[in-house]
């Protein structure tokens, strides 16, 4: 070989699938990876000094809503996601059975973003209620759009980009509670079904956080899910929080749901991340599996801004940097059933890599209600490359967005696990 495409030299290596975490070298021809080692000495066409940087898979965002202009939460791949570092990306339930082939065709097949989906158990996905902008009610006030059938064969029929199916329990997208046990029975089975893992989105909803002995025969959430399946908004503040609102402490229901191995999701989205919820959480040693965005249209300028600005909020938490890297790279890839293809720097696959930077400061992070921390350290991209192709990289902007938070903080008087003090924002 007289000349290779890429050279990617002295950057710090974190692949947590592979077990490196070293200084090395990485050779990407024909889009793909073809060495791993040290003082690679091959000719390229084009060489990075990645000195300094952190050198990981290629980030894996597994719940984003980029649906752009058939759902109000729509954004668009390449521009929210890509330039920030990301090369895969999974979306959360945007389109049904009904509206797949939509996302399919004017999303996934022109982006460069690697897009996945979970289709929702809704025929009509999330096209029009219950979301940023939408019609009020939501998605489930109907379980004649609720078909077992109709998404189980969807996901049959497009199990190349469909790894799983997505519900969401909330009483207000479901007939004021009515329709939310059934819909999560039939997500359940559609899920069994099909045999991919079901994605639930548990905010302020009629199914319990906790069953307790008299409810032994109702549905529970987490409780009913399974091995593989993933529980979203995991740190959210509100009503069916994972924390008892009263004693403070995570519930059993909980604790046992991820030892018996549900995936436990951050989903951080515009309410659905409370800084004390998560602290917590982070006193028990309860950190999630993998850090998702939940990036839409109402929260990518705040309080969300991109997948490097979450991961570094669980790293002021605590969670360690290998396990921060681990639950965006390796186990969401695998929680999808795509762990051979993605979420590892292994000879032989894509060359899908991103290049981190850890900036040290002082830099005030907002949560979802406006709820500040002051994080030590700050977790930036560098470059990445998709395929083996590099796409040159943007910033938030404003960051951080004092109007948003401004906004968002209205939202304090109705979240139930929170600071003592209301936010002030200057």
């Amino acid at each position: 070989m007289s000349q290779i495409d890429l050279l990617v030299k002295n950057g710090r290596i974190i692949d947590p699938a592979n077990g490196v975490d070293t200084v090395a070298d990485i050779a990407v021809n024909d889009g793909m990876i073809i060495s791993i080692g040290n003082n690679i000495q091959l000719q390229a066409k084009e060489t990075f000094d990645a000195t300094g940087c952190l050198v990981t898979p290629g980030l894996i965002d597994c719940h984003v809503h980029c649906y752009q202009y058939s759902t109000p939460l729509g954004i668009n791949p390449d521009e929210q996601c890509l330039s920030r570092g990301v090369t895969t990306i999974v979306d959360g339930g945007s389109a049904g059975s009904s509206t797949f082939e939509g996302l399919r065709k004017y999303v996934a097949d022109n982006s460069k973003t690697r897009v996945l989906a979970f289709l929702h158990i809704a025929q009509h996905g999330l096209a029009a209620s219950g979301c940023t902008s939408g019609a009020p009610g939501g998605e489930l006030d109907s379980l004649n759009v609720v078909s077992v059938d109709e998404c189980s064969k969807c996901v049959v029929e497009n199990r190349d980009l469909i790894v799983g199916i997505k519900v969401r329990l909330s009483d207000s997208i479901a007939s004021d509670g009515k329709n939310e046990h059934e819909a999560y029975r039939r997500a359940l089975l559609a899920s069994e079904r099909a045999g991919v893992p079901l994605m639930v989105h548990h905010t302020m909803s009629t199914v319990k956080t906790q069953v307790g002995p008299d409810d032994s025969t109702e549905l529970g959430c987490p409780r009913d899910l399974r091995p593989g399946d993933l529980y979203t908004h995991t740190f959210h503040p509100y009503r069916s929080c994972i924390v008892d609102e009263e004693t403070l402490a995570i519930y059993p229901d909980v604790i046992q749901a991820k030892e018996r191995g549900v995936l436990f999701d951050v989903g951080h989205g515009q309410g659905s991340f409370g800084w004390t919820v998560a602290e917590i959480c982070a006193r028990s040693n309860f950190y999630p599996d993998t850090i998702s965005t939940d990036l839409h249209t109402g929260n990518h300028r705040g309080p969300v801004y991109d997948l490097s600005t979450v991961m570094s909020k669980f790293l002021h938490l605590g969670m360690p940097l290998s396990d921060v890297i681990r639950a965006v790279t390796s186990t969401p890839a695998k929680a999808i059933g795509l762990g051979h293809v993605i979420g590892s720097l292994t000879p032989g696959k894509e060359a899908d890599i991103t290049l981190l930077k850890i900036h040290d400061g002082q830099f005030p992070m907002e949560d979802s209600q406006s709820q500040v921390r002051v994080l030590e350290k700050l977790l930036k991209p560098v470059t990445v490359w998709r395929a083996g192709v590099a796409y040159p990289i943007t910033e938030p902007n404003p960051f951080p967005n004092r109007q948003a938070m401004n906004i968002n903080s209205r939202e304090w008087d109705n979240i139930r696990v929170r600071d003592d003090v209301r936010p002030h924002i200057q």
